[in-house]
């Protein structure tokens, strides 16, 4: 968590038969985009469902590192106390 928002790691797969951000493995979100990883369709497709899934618009998103990668750090810009219960209540109770 950071003063202007909240920072996530993800696990993205590509050309998923449905788009849904949830709990993954190891503490990161399983965001599945149906998106191919083909010029960039696959990160503009990770930003609109994480900026769909937290209420922000899309320019509050921002992708910090794994650009051409699976795994990444995304960033979302607001309020962190309003951002983490969202987070929180996508990513599930913990065990």
């Amino acid at each position: 968590m950071r003063d202007d928002g909240i920072v996530l790691t993800l696990r993205v797969t590509p050309r998923s038969s449905r788009e849904r951000l949830a709990k993954g493995r190891e503490g990161s979100f399983a965001a599945r985009v149906n998106a191919p990883p083909v010029d960039g369709a696959a990160n503009a497709a990770v930003i609109a469902l994480v900026a769909k899934s937290f209420g922000v618009p899309k320019r509050a998103v921002t992708i910090l590192s794994g650009e051409t990668s699976r795994d990444k750090r995304v960033h979302v810009a607001g309020d962190p106390q309003a951002l983490a219960p969202i987070a929180a209540a996508l990513y599930g109770p913990a065990p």
